[in-house]
Order: structure tokens, then sequence, then C-alpha cells
């Protein structure tokens, strides 16, 4: 099996009022011409998942509450998978490129967890018009900013 070396890039950091993307000091130049970016797309490591029998989980029992009994791996955003990738859009608040910092208003990892890369987010390639979802989804809400108002509480089954 062809395996791959992946080096992080830096770690979110989350303390009790803010959230963060500290990048490691060498990569701080790969920050060049962010500014203007209203959101950018951060893929990062689910550090805490990642263990053998994680990765072989490829089927979960009904993780949202309206979803089919057992869904595929895949058709979750779970973090127990093949490979623990994990993919967030978030909004920026703020960047300091001197001290390679990138405030962002929410991202759904925990303080610590190893970032693997960021991509500005660009409409003409990110955003969907109209994206078809199951029935068993449909409610949720339609963007990113809609979210933040959503009892995603409710959704859940763990």
């Amino acid at each position: 099996m062809e395996q791959f070396l992946m080096k992080p890039i830096g770690k979110i950091k989350v303390n009790r009022d803010n959230m963060f993307i500290e990048l490691d000091p060498e990569y701080i130049p790969a920050m060049q011409a962010l500014d203007g970016f209203s959101h950018l797309n951060i893929l990062w490591w689910f550090s805490d998942s990642d263990y053998e029998e994680a990765r072989n989980t490829l089927e979960v029992l009904k993780p949202y509450k309206k979803a089919p009994p057992v869904m595929g791996t895949f058709a979750t955003r779970a973090p127990y998978r093949p490979n623990p990738i994990g993919l967030t859009t978030a909004e920026v608040i703020y960047i300091d490129r001197r001290k390679g910092i990138i405030q962002v208003a929410y991202i759904d990892a925990v303080d610590g967890t190893p970032v693997l890369d960021i991509k500005p987010y660009t409409p003409s390639l990110d955003r969907v018009e109209s994206p078809g979802v199951p029935e068993w989804c449909g409610h949720w809400p339609a963007s990113l900013e809609q979210s933040g108002n959503f009892n995603w509480e409710e959704e859940f089954n763990y």
C-alpha cells in the first residue's frame, strides 16, 4: 500500500474567547497575499481519532437523528475514517503575518489540532449554487452564515 508523508504547517489554538491558526515560522511566507479573502478552507488532522480501529471504520450507526440506520463513513463528516482529515471553511477575523497567526470565527477542531494546509475560499471554485442533499439533511442551513443560529445539538445522536 502506498503511503504519504505529511508535515503539519501549524496548529489550531483555541482559548475561551477565540480560535486561531498558528503557523510554524517556516510557513509564514506562505501567508503572502491572503489579505482580502474573507474565508479560508482549512485542512486539518483529526489527531485525537487517529488509531487503527478508527481508520478501519467504514460504516457508522445513524450519527444524525434523521439519517438512515447505517451510513458509510464517506457520507458523514465523522472523524472515524481511513484518513482522518478534517475540512472546515472558516471566516477570517484577523491575519497577523508577522506572527503567523490567523484568527477565525469558528473551526470544529480542538486546541492543538495539526493543520495540514490552508487554501483561500473562492466562490468560482468552492461555491455550488444549488447543491443536492439527501432528504434527511435537507432541513439543515443553506449557508455557513445560517449555521451559527441552527440548533446542531438536535441533529446528532452523540
